[in-house]
């Protein structure tokens, strides 16, 4: 008998058709003498609904307001899973998250403090299922709290970790990880394994699959992590260490996948002051709203001269991080605050970037001869990002596909 945490996606509970679908899936897995505790996202769609409600109600809202709303969706689709169980003669039942309780911290983009799992033992032990909302959790003074978007996978790797299961299972629209979006490169490969790390930076550069978060969750407490269809009966891809890709005999590229992220907004700050501390003062307060900076980039400027300073802001949060600056200006003496909105960031990620020299070079070569400019750049040992014209978002994902060695061989005649 195993333990398992089953997460299901907005687009796998769209609708009560796919929630009967997606009961008999867990039914699967009971009848089978599993334990089980599912997490439910939202129905696809919802969430984004409700996030512009707020907008419209007030576009600098009260993040614990905000959790208020958007954590309704995900209570919704438990309990609608968990009538649809029972009415399969299964003994589900739906806890909230404040129910267990799932302790987070802050709005909005919540951190997870603990979870008590004696509520699902006790269920476990009953013969019984648990189904979750994803996404939420209870603050210390009981407020309800929110984990970011993508949060049920999260929620779903830390209950899988709290609870000591053998696996986790997500399952979302796609059979697995790809070496990028089929829907632009049709000889996108789909991946067998894939290693925490390139998982984590994929996830962080634009990969939709999963949460930067659960990734990270997963590879700290060394849980099984697979990705799975929940429309087609097909194996998935499974994230694991890199002990794992090591020990396998599989031949690897050296970069892993290609992905874009649309989600991203520039911010230029002109004629800073050349003096001590300004970077600090800008990014401090920023940090304090929790608000996410990613790119960097500062002009090094002759003494005494101003400089220019650019970085890039989650879009969602370019209206708080404007405010904020606002704030700042005659603080810091800034000349102008620059936002653009159609930039897109491309990164390449795999882990032979390790031993392998040239990466960063071929992405620019390549760009560079389709003659798409680059705006920003920025590294780590395994990735590499450059921020470019939205515009050139597919182009730029086609071509650095194909240089990379990651185009699917045509099958034969």
């Amino acid at each position: 008998m195993a333990r398992i945490v089953m997460k299901f996606g907005g687009t796998s509970m769209a609708g009560i058709e796919r929630i009967r679908h997606v009961a008999s899936r867990v039914k699967a897995e009971v009848e089978a003498g599993n334990q089980v505790a599912v997490v439910v996202s939202a129905m696809a769609g919802e969430t984004d609904r409700l996030v512009q409600l707020c907008r419209e109600a007030a576009s600098l809202y009260d993040p614990r307001e905000y959790d208020v709303v958007v954590a309704s969706g995900e209570q919704v689709t438990s309990g609608l899973l968990a009538i649809t169980l029972q009415g399969m003669g299964l003994p589900a039942k739906s806890y909230m998250g404040w129910q267990l309780p799932i302790r987070a911290s802050g709005h909005a983009a919540a951190l997870i403090e603990t979870i008590d799992v004696d509520v699902l033992e006790r269920v476990f032990d009953g013969g019984g299922i648990a189904v979750i909302p994803g996404f939420q959790g209870v603050t210390a003074e009981g407020a309800v709290a929110t984990l970011g978007r993508g949060g049920s996978d999260t929620s779903a790797v830390a209950l899988a970790a709290a609870m000591k299961a053998d696996r986790c299972d997500i399952y979302t629209d796609v059979d697995g990880v790809y070496t990028t979006d089929p829907r632009i490169v049709p000889r996108a490969r789909k991946l067998d394994l894939v290693t925490y790390e390139e998982m984590l930076e994929l996830a962080s550069v634009g990969a939709k699959v999963l949460q930067t978060r659960s990734v990270g969750l997963a590879m700290r407490y060394n849980m099984p992590l697979k990705v799975l269809s929940s429309f087609e009966d097909k194996p998935g891809t499974m994230i694991v260490s890199d002990e794992a890709i090591e020990d396998s005999n599989m031949e690897r590229n050296v970069i892993t996948g290609i992905a874009y992220d649309k989600n991203e907004a520039r911010v230029t700050l002109t004629g800073i002051p050349d003096r001590p501390g300004v970077v600090a003062a800008v990014f401090g307060p920023l940090a304090d709203a929790n608000i996410n900076v990613d790119m960097i980039v500062q002009n090094i400027p002759r003494a005494g001269e101003a400089s220019d300073l650019t970085f890039t802001v989650p879009t969602a949060s370019l209206a708080h991080t404007a405010a904020e600056l606002e704030k700042l200006k005659e603080s810091i003496g800034f000349a102008e605050m620059l936002t653009d909105t159609n930039v897109v960031k491309v990164s390449a990620v795999g882990v032979g970037m390790r031993s392998n020299a040239g990466i960063a070079a071929t992405m620019f070569k390549t760009l560079a001869d389709r003659g798409i400019n680059i705006v920003a750049i920025t590294t780590s040992e395994i990735k590499v990002s450059v921020l470019i014209p939205e515009e050139y978002t597919e182009l730029a994902v086609r071509v650095l596909h194909t240089a990379y060695g990651l185009d699917a061989e045509e099958d034969a005649a």
